[in-house]
C-alpha cells in the first residue's frame, strides 16, 4: 500500500523556490554587467568624414558674402507732370548721351499754359515801359513847374529890391516896395517846395519802376517754368552710359513723379556685398577686399557698410581698384571676401560644421594610427571663412573630424575606416 510522504511535497516546493531566486539574482547580475559595458563604436567610412590637421601660426580673418555689381553713377528719369507717353525713341540697351532723347510725351494743358505764360511776360515787359515814359513823364512836368516857379521867385526878388530902392529915393510909395517883398518871399518859399516835391518824385519813380521790374522777372520766372515743363515732355538722359530700363509703354499715362527710365555708367561699377549679420560686426570701412566675378578676381575696399540689417544680412559697398574683369556688367552675381585682420602665432584649424565663433564644441580628435577618433571639448575663438581659432582642447598637429557628426551625438567614439 502507498504510505503518504508529505515531508517530500514541502522539500520539492522549497526547492523550486531556491531556483526561481537563484535565476532572478542571476538575470539581475546579467543585466547589470551589460548596463557597465560600453556602447559599441559606430564605423565610418573614412571618405565620407572631412578631416584637418590642427596648426600653429599666422591666421587671415575674412568674411564672406554674395552680392552683385551696381553702376556708381545710376539716373532714374522721373515724370516731372502728369503726361501721355507718345514715343520710345531709345529702346533699353542702348548707349546714349546726356542729350540723348528718350522718351516724347504730350500734354496740351502744359503747351497752353506755356503759351499763356509769354503772353503774360510780353504784357508785364509793356507795363514797364509804359511805367518808365509815365514817371519820366512825371518828373519832367514836376521839374518845369519847379523851374518855372523859381524864376517867378527870382524876378520877384528883382522887383522887390527895385521898389525898395525907389521907395528909399522916395519916387515910389513905401507900401508898393513892402508888397513886393511878401510876393518874392512868397514865390522863394513856393520854388523851396517844389525843388523838395522833385526830389521825392525822384524816389518814387525807382520804386514804380522797382515794381514793374518785380512783375517783369515773376512772369518770367513763370514762363521758364512753363517752357522747362513743356521741355520735360521730351525725356532725355541727362548722362552719358546705357538706357537700362524703361517701365512705361506708349499710350500710358504718367503722374508726376513716376519713374520714366534709368540709365547708368557701365564703366564705373562697384560691388554691393551682404554678409551674414553675425559675422558683420568686425566689418569697417577701408578694409581690403576682394570680389569673384567668376571671369576674374577684382581687389577693392570697403567704401560703405549699411546700418539697417535686412533679412539677416548686412550689405556693404565695395570700390573696386583696378581694371574690372571681361564681361563684367551691372546686375553681374559676384562672390566677396573682406580680410578682416592677421591672427599671429595662434592654433588654428578649418573650421568645423555649425561651428560658431566664441563657444564651446564637442568634436571628434582623429588618431590616424588607429582610426579612433575620440571626442573631445574644445574652447573656438574667432573665426574665419574656412578656418577658426583653437584656444583650448587640440594641440598643434592633432586631426579633427570636421564632418557635420550630429548623427552620433550620442556616442564619445567612432571608428574611421
Amino acid at each position: 500500500m502507498d504510505i503518504a510522504r508529505p515531508d517530500l511535497a514541502i522539500s520539492r516546493a522549497r526547492r523550486r523556490r531556491w531556483i526561481g531566486v537563484a535565476l532572478a539574482v542571476a538575470v539581475g547580475l546579467v543585466a547589470w554587467g551589460l548596463s557597465r559595458l560600453e556602447a559599441a563604436a559606430p564605423v565610418v567610412e573614412k571618405g565620407a568624414v572631412w578631416t584637418d590637421t590642427v596648426k600653429r601660426g599666422d591666421m587671415l580673418r575674412e568674411v564672406r558674402g554674395l552680392g552683385s555689381l551696381v553702376p556708381e553713377d545710376v539716373r532714374w528719369l522721373p515724370a516731372l507732370t502728369e503726361a501721355r507717353v507718345e514715343r520710345i525713341v531709345v529702346q533699353p540697351g542702348s548707349r546714349v548721351l546726356a542729350q540723348t532723347v528718350i522718351l516724347e510725351m504730350s500734354n496740351p494743358d502744359l503747351e497752353l499754359g506755356a503759351l499763356e505764360a509769354e503772353s503774360q511776360f510780353r504784357a508785364a515787359e509793356a507795363r514797364l515801359v509804359e511805367t518808365r515814359a509815365r514817371v519820366e513823364s512825371t518828373r519832367l512836368d514836376q521839374e518845369a513847374n519847379a523851374q518855372r516857379v523859381a524864376s517867378e521867385a527870382r524876378q520877384a526878388r528883382l522887383q522887390a529890391d527895385a521898389d525898395a530902392e525907389l521907395a528909399r529915393q522916395g519916387l515910389a510909395a513905401s507900401i508898393t516896395a513892402r508888397v513886393s517883398m511878401v510876393r518874392a518871399e512868397e514865390l522863394e518859399s513856393r520854388a523851396a517846395v517844389e525843388k523838395r516835391r522833385v526830389e521825392l518824385a525822384a524816389g518814387s519813380i525807382d520804386s514804380h519802376i522797382a515794381v514793374a521790374k518785380a512783375d517783369v522777372e515773376q512772369r518770367r520766372a513763370m514762363l521758364r517754368l512753363r517752357r522747362a515743363q513743356v521741355e520735360a515732355l521730351r525725356v532725355r538722359a541727362g548722362i552719358d552710359g546705357v538706357l537700362q530700363v524703361v517701365p512705361v509703354e506708349v499710350g500710358q499715362r504718367v503722374a508726376p513723379g513716376t519713374n520714366l527710365a534709368r540709365v547708368a555708367e557701365p564703366t564705373r561699377l562697384k560691388a554691393v556685398i551682404r554678409i551674414p549679420e553675425t559675422q558683420a560686426r568686425d566689418v569697417t570701412i577701408g578694409l581690403r577686399c576682394s570680389v569673384d566675378t567668376r571671369n576674374g578676381v577684382v581687389g577693392g575696399r570697403v567704401a560703405r557698410v549699411d546700418p539697417a540689417v535686412q533679412n539677416g544680412t548686412v550689405a556693404i559697398d565695395v570700390t573696386l581698384e583696378g581694371p574690372l574683369p571681361r564681361g563684367a556688367r551691372p546686375d553681374l552675381t559676384v562672390d566677396g571676401v573682406v580680410e578682416l585682420e592677421r591672427l599671429t602665432g595662434v592654433l588654428f584649424v578649418g573650421r568645423p560644421a555649425q561651428a560658431s565663433a566664441e563657444s564651446f564644441a564637442g568634436l571628434f580628435r582623429l588618431n590616424p594610427a588607429t582610426g579612433e577618433a575620440v571626442r573631445v571639448r574644445v574652447r573656438l575663438g574667432r573665426t574665419s571663412v574656412n578656418t577658426v581659432e583653437i584656444r583650448e582642447g587640440l594641440e598643434a598637429g592633432d586631426t579633427l573630424i570636421l564632418s557635420d557628426t550630429s548623427a552620433w551625438d550620442a556616442y564619445d567614439r567612432l571608428i574611421v575606416k
